[in-house]
């Protein structure tokens, strides 16, 4: 059975359920790291324990790759990929910058994908016939702007901190060759990038959840996705996403030294 927006719809409503009644409320925050901050909420693990659900009760025979409750079935050809609050920092903090992430890799391949924002109402969403927007000012099928031109470009990365080492004065040497750099956005950027408000999103250390649903709504828009050497992006690492193959691999000359 093919993956229908309706399905993503009713996976994005089911996570907004979880999602949306805590958000700018006083949560317990956990972190999960030792040294360090990485949080997680409530709403993180409930979220993701709903769009399990749904996927399970459609595709029972898929696989499941979930940041917050691990992997289920991953000798599967199909596996779902999710991320049920990307951008919990900005969640926290009450900015609505944050979205729930969810793809579906065939053999190792995106093929589909989702990015829900449910406090603005929008859905940025891929399946194989291209990408598409529904939310405020209505629906349209998404395409990456034409920028071709690093100093015309605009770039967001979540924060220049995450480049370490010989990373970061490759990085800082990029964003002084583009127009506009913006920080903080998480998947917002990707998305921004489809939607072609952006020209160039660049993040170290990605999971796959971080990106997998993602990549066929930027790829289907018209851009390029992958990690900083050319691979592909489905495994996560260090990742940019351009509007067109020539600002991408402008971008990449520069972060390959």
């Amino acid at each position: 059975m093919p993956v229908t927006v309706e399905f993503m719809r009713r996976i994005a409503e089911a996570a907004a359920a979880e999602t949306l009644p805590r958000f700018r409320q006083q949560n317990a925050v956990s972190n999960k790291e030792a040294s360090g901050f990485d949080p997680v909420t409530e709403a993180d693990r409930e979220a993701e324990r709903a769009i399990c659900a749904v996927i399970n009760a459609e595709f029972p025979e898929h696989g499941i790759l979930g940041e917050e409750h691990g992997t289920v079935n991953a000798t599967s050809s199909h596996v779902w990929v999710i991320d049920p609050i990307d951008g919990t920092r900005a969640y926290i903090s009450g900015l609505p910058v944050w979205g729930t992430l969810v793809g579906l890799t065939v053999d190792g391949d995106a093929v589909a994908g989702m990015m829900s924002q449910p406090f603005t109402g929008e859905l940025f969403y891929a399946d194989a016939s291209g990408a598409y927007y529904e939310g405020p000012g209505g629906s349209r099928k998404l395409a990456t702007r034409k920028t071709t031109s690093l100093a015309e470009a605009t770039m967001f990365t979540t924060t220049p901190a995450l480049f370490k080492g010989g990373q970061r004065a490759l990085y800082d040497r990029l964003e002084q060759q583009v127009r506009l750099a913006r920080y903080g956005t998480d998947c917002y950027a990707f998305a921004m990038v489809a939607a072609g408000n952006a020209d160039i999103a660049i993040d170290p250390g990605l999971q796959p959840y971080d990106i997998v649903a993602l990549i066929p709504i930027i790829e289907k828009a018209g851009g390029i996705v992958t990690t900083f050497s050319g691979g592909p992006a489905e495994k996560g690492g260090d990742i940019i996403a351009a509007a067109t193959p020539e600002l991408h691999a402008a971008a990449m000359a520069i972060m390959n030294g």
